[in-house]
């Protein structure tokens, strides 16, 4: 991981908005977004990383981002990350392929989200696994979008 004033600014963010909040798993939910941030190669894609779900799952604002002092090379990657209701989940993913960062950071995502090994087996539902299949599918258009 990239330790930088803005990665930092992000890492203490990221914490603090996720606080007290656990994963599927019953993990706190932290660890999510440090280990995509731990798997980037630069400023941008970890400070990225790092806020992945802030929009989409607290009360920030890409606005508030902004006042933060977060550029737009972060802000941009964070709004097509953010899932508009409404908005078909794979028109989604397609519109993220469009971008170096945001796919950089999706696929390293879905690649998390779909590893079963974080579950207990009895925690493996048909639910676990229909969601699997969507990321798998998710994954695949973001990696012909590279091409």
């Amino acid at each position: 991981m990239i330790y930088t004033e803005m990665t930092k600014k992000a890492m203490r963010l990221a914490y603090d908005a996720h606080h007290g909040v656990n994963d599927k798993s019953g993990m706190p939910y932290i660890f999510h977004p440090f280990h995509l941030a731990e798997g980037m190669t630069d400023e941008v894609t970890t400070t990225v990383a790092l806020l992945h779900d802030i929009v989409e799952d607290t009360d920030y604002t890409l606005d508030d981002l902004a006042a933060m002092g977060f550029p737009e090379s972060v802000t941009k990657p964070l709004a097509l990350l953010t899932h508009a209701e409404g908005v078909d989940y794979f028109d989604y993913v397609r519109n993220i392929s469009a971008d170096p960062v945001a796919s950089a950071v999706k696929l390293a995502d879905l690649v998390h989200n779909s590893d079963l090994s974080r579950f207990a087996p009895e925690e493996i539902t048909e639910y676990a696994l229909k969601r699997r299949e969507k990321y798998l599918k998710a994954m695949e258009i973001l990696r012909k979008g590279k091409k």
